[in-house]
């Protein structure tokens, strides 16, 4: 496959919820049964190592997907919980697990957003954010987790969280990179949590390192992930090549570039379209290509400079 040809989103995931699947040597995964337009048929958690085992996202508050994870690993010792992001299908059910097993909890930090909020926002309390969590062990890039035949190095991969990781097996060549690679649709970056300007640099960091095989949050691995990253930033670079043409005719505010550049969209996902429009805005103001009176927020009117 040439690098500049289409490369397919591959929605075929047929794993049920609650099944263990073990999909490479060492690597097991298990379907949480939260799905919607915004995690596709639920949440994916990871079982790495075997005997002695980190998990990786215990997924959102849910007292069945726990079971069937302390199900899979029984007669086993879960050494750690790693979480890739605070986001409320990834790690609320971090404390079930913890209880159960005693294991440390390992993750960037607690929630926090890219940048400020500015004062023309509004707090939205229902926003996908577990503000609750705490990791045990704070971990920065380039930290390595090791366990019983496993080693995972921490890669800082911000964007859709600002304290999104993922976690490199180099040794076995796959990274399991959370909601910042998902081989099914691409990822929401929603100000002020997420940022595009973060976002597309993670991408490129994750471009240059040497695992292939990739496990996401949602949906199947993905193969050939450098070059898949390579499609998702050209992706980006078209949608912002869209807000442009579509303020080439004039200013315009985000439901109106929505309407333009998203042709077919779920109702459902509309919202969440428009803040990714934001996130590039954001990005557009701050390199002086784009204008706005005032911050660049979601109800704002945005020309071109």
């Amino acid at each position: 496959m040439a690098d500049n040809d289409d490369i397919p989103f591959n929605r075929d995931f047929p794993l049920q919820p609650g099944v263990v699947e073990q999909v490479r040597p060492g690597v097991r995964r298990v379907l949480c049964n939260n799905p919607s337009p915004f995690t596709f048929t639920g949440t994916v958690s990871y079982i790495v190592g075997e005997g002695k085992v980190a998990i990786i996202d215990p997924g959102p508050d849910d007292e069945a997907h726990a079971k069937a994870l302390l199900d899979a690993v029984k007669g086993e010792t879960v050494t750690h919980i790693l979480v890739t992001h605070t986001h409320r299908d990834h790690s609320p059910n971090t404390p079930r697990i913890k209880a159960a097993t005693g294991a440390p909890v390992y993750a960037e930090g607690p929630h926090r957003a890219s940048r400020p909020r500015f004062e023309s926002e509004k707090h939205n309390p229902e926003s996908g954010a577990d503000r609750d969590f705490r990791p045990d062990i704070e971990v920065k890039h380039g930290d390595v987790i090791e366990g019983a035949g496993f080693a995972l190095e921490a890669v800082a991969t911000p964007g859709h969280t600002a304290n999104h990781l993922a976690f490199a097996w180099a040794e076995r060549s796959i990274n399991f990179v959370g909601d910042h690679v998902m081989g099914w649709s691409t990822s929401i970056v929603a100000p002020p949590d997420g940022s595009m300007i973060d976002y597309m640099a993670s991408l490129e960091r994750l471009e240059q390192r040497p695992e292939q095989l990739y496990f996401s949050g949602h949906g199947p691995e993905i193969p050939e992930g450098p070059r898949f990253v390579r499609f998702l930033a050209r992706h980006r670079r078209a949608r912002e090549a869209s807000i442009l043409h579509r303020l080439g005719k004039g200013e315009a505010d985000i439901p109106t570039m929505v309407r333009a550049i998203y042709i077919g969209l779920d109702p459902r996902l509309a919202n969440a379209a428009g803040y990714s429009v934001l996130a590039h805005l954001e990005d557009l103001v701050a390199r002086g290509v784009v204008a706005t009176d005032g911050d660049p927020v979601i109800g704002g009117t945005y020309r071109m400079v």
